[in-house]
């Protein structure tokens, strides 16, 4: 973590690393830094709490299965997989889920390509939504791949030999590195049916 280094009294620090005087800084600008400095702040300890929380759950549902096992006398020989949870009166269930972490070979270049050249190939009358999915999968937000564009590219049906050769490195290309453990929340809304509980700001 970077050491913070203390602002002399009457100045603000701009974004060179200059101390400017506050009589020198624009209103608008004390304005605008107050309002940003006041969110983030907020945004880092919704982040905190978060992860606060996620180290809670997994802890709670670990003891959870440690207490269950004991009863039986039982062992697990590898790590605790996926496990859900409900209230008594099934209002909210826990889910506790493994997945894979994808990551991509170099060789997805290849598999890009290819891809590419079947595309440029089927230019003339092409269906414009398959040259849309194609280009959201490879020229994601910051220049990064989009994970689940690109294994949306493997369920396509395409009866062309190009095709399916860049399926294949495509395949090659894919990488399991490691697990990633989510927490999922979810509410009966219902009689069977539950909704989950958004915990990221796209769903609230």
């Amino acid at each position: 973590m970077t050491e913070q280094t203390q602002v002399p009294d009457g100045c603000m620090r701009n974004a060179l690393g200059h101390y400017v005087p506050m009589a020198q800084v624009r209103e608008h600008d004390k304005l605008r830094d107050g309002v940003a400095r006041e969110l983030a702040n907020q945004a880092v300890a919704i982040s905190e709490a978060l992860a606060a929380f996620k180290k809670k759950a997994l802890a709670d549902i670990d003891d959870l299965i440690a207490i269950s096992l004991e009863r039986y006398n039982v062992k697990l020989g590898g790590k605790k997989g996926n496990v859900s949870i409900t209230t008594y009166d099934g209002e909210f269930k826990i889910e506790k889920a493994l997945a894979d972490r994808l990551t991509f070979t170099e060789e997805i270049l290849a598999a890009k390509e290819l891809i590419y050249t079947c595309t440029r190939k089927w230019s003339v009358g092409a269906n414009h939504h398959l040259m849309a999915l194609v280009d959201r999968a490879f020229i994601g937000r910051n220049g990064q791949i989009r994970t689940n564009d690109v294994l949306g590219l493997l369920r396509l049906e395409i009866d062309d030999p190009e095709w399916k050769t860049a399926m294949v490195a495509l395949k090659d290309a894919l990488q399991v590195n490691g697990k990633a453990v989510y927490i999922r929340v979810y509410k009966r809304t219902g009689e069977d049916r539950y909704e989950p509980v958004n915990l990221g700001l796209a769903g609230v």
